[in-house]
């Protein structure tokens, strides 16, 4: 986490913005992206200098032709702010458009513009950022981290990030490995991959020292696909700053009939697609149509899921209320292939409150196993209640936390089987399941017990009523003899 002095700082940046006039904080986070990739080409245009001069052999592939000194980030930080300006202004920001390397982060900055207002504001973001040390990636992260966490405060736009931790949950408990391939069809900021990275990082070490899987794990582990480039270039960026070298962050409309040749391609689907409404039919892949026929998107996107996973790949999906127990042919047609022509793992039921302020929808996590022949024995299904933080506006942090039970519960879940359905987790048959027409609510097959209530007897209760009305009536009386 960011904290102290660094913190402090970039909430002054993040002020200095708002008041030059730019109170988009995409608009702040896209800028400081920019300013954070200048200042990446530098380092490496001076670690290939470095190179060059120990080994004798010339640059290959500089990032800075002779006369291009000015564009370097290591330069024109030390000129005047006014002079700064004009440089990054005038050159620096039409040399990235012009970037045609063909790594991720460069086809991202071709429509880049710079809107920062005046000189001072821009001294003041380099000279922020030129104080945090680049070549330690946990603080590059959480900078990141922390920028990012302001799209969510001000929630604008519709653009909005999962909470980090239910991204963590779903990445702890798809427990991806070091050959896994990995995508988010809908990645926004990046938030499933980068929390992938990690884990990977953290339960892999020993495997990525390996040339092969180091390279797979650089080059060809991590897929996200999104249609807004500005999401596009923060969550590339956001990558970068976890030291990913060159993920495959694409523009591409997922649902759309131009977005094939990925069938069949990844072993693991993390995601929280886009469920707010409905889009053109007409414009939507045929296959995915055959799959189920509808215009909701977060229909469609499971159908997409399907696809996208090889045999024996899995998949952890936030999805809105409405498709565990939606009537519609498609929600039933959709439910009944997870559970009758896959394997569904797991339903856990989310409280409403854990994407606000931005939304209130009430929402699941789907865990499941393509296999296209069944499998389906027993699907657990989790009530979570709490997760940590106020489930209000606000989202301040509480000691009520449900989620290390969750994880902990679903690695032993063997001993669940043993559960009853008064529980918070529980498995449920499929034959239960089917019996109830694929409804994978929780509340469907949760049992609630109901503590046994004595009452009076109705002749009590009125003799006690009749009690209290000569009391009433006495107390009456001798108020009227005082006041007589």
């Amino acid at each position: 986490m960011i904290t102290g002095e660094l913190k402090s700082k970039i909430d002054r940046v993040w002020d200095a913005f708002w008041s030059g006039g730019i109170s988009n904080p995409l608009e702040v986070i896209e800028q400081i992206t920019y300013l954070l990739f200048i200042r990446r080409l530098d380092e490496i245009q001076t670690l290939a200098e470095n190179k060059a001069r120990v080994t004798g052999k010339p640059i290959e592939n500089p990032v800075f032709l002779a006369g291009q000194t000015d564009l370097r980030w290591s330069h024109f930080k030390n000129t005047s702010p006014e002079v700064m300006f004009k440089i990054i202004g005038d050159e620096v920001f039409p040399f990235l458009r012009g970037m045609g390397d063909g790594t991720t982060y460069s086809q991202h900055m071709k429509d880049a513009r710079f809107t920062i207002p005046t000189p001072s504001l821009l001294s003041k973001v380099v000279d922020m950022l030129d104080g945090i040390p680049m070549t330690d990636r946990d603080t590059n992260g959480d900078l990141y981290e922390y920028l990012l966490s302001k799209i969510a405060s001000a929630g604008v736009n519709g653009q909005f990030r999962t909470p980090r931790h239910i991204i963590d949950l779903m990445v702890q408990m798809t427990a991806p490995t070091a050959v896994d391939e990995i995508c988010d069809p809908a990645c926004g900021t990046a938030g499933f991959l980068v929390s992938a990275s990690e884990y990977v990082r953290e339960t892999h070490n020993d495997a990525l020292l390996d040339a092969t899987q180091r390279r797979h794990f650089h080059h060809s582990m991590f897929h996200g696909y999104d249609f807004d480039s500005t999401m596009l270039r923060i969550g590339s960026m956001n990558m970068l700053m976890h030291g990913i070298e060159a993920p495959d962050i694409r523009y591409r409309d997922s649902l759309s009939e131009g977005a094939a040749g990925d069938t069949e391609k990844y072993t693991l689907i993390l995601a929280n697609p886009p469920f707010a409404g409905s889009l053109d039919y007409e414009s939507t892949a045929k296959d995915l149509q055959n799959t189920v026929k509808t215009k909701k998107t977060e229909l469609l996107f499971l159908a997409l899921f399907l696809k996208l996973l090889k045999t024996g790949g899995r998949a952890a999906v936030i999805v809105p209320d409405g498709v565990l127990f939606g009537l519609s042919s498609a929600h039933k047609k959709l439910r009944k292939t997870l559970v009758e022509d896959q394997k569904l793992d797991a339903v856990v039921k989310l409280p409403s409150g854990v994407f606000r302020p931005y939304a209130g929808v009430s929402t699941a996590i789907l865990f499941f196993t393509k296999t296209n022949d069944g499998g389906t024995d027993n699907v657990w299904f989790y009530d979570v209640r709490a997760d940590g933080f106020s489930l209000d506006d606000k989202r301040s942090p509480v000691e009520a936390n449900d989620l290390p039970d969750v994880l902990a519960r679903w690695q032993a879940r063997d001993a669940e089987k043993d559960r009853a359905r008064t529980d918070q987790s529980f498995f449920v048959p499929k034959t239960d399941i089917v019996a109830q027409g694929y409804d994978l609510t929780i509340n469907r097959y949760k049992e609630v017990v109901y503590e046994e209530v004595e009452h009076p007897a109705p002749l009590d209760i009125i003799a006690d009523i009749e009690k209290l009305d000569a009391e009433i009536a006495a107390d009456l009386d001798e108020l009227k003899a005082m006041l007589s």
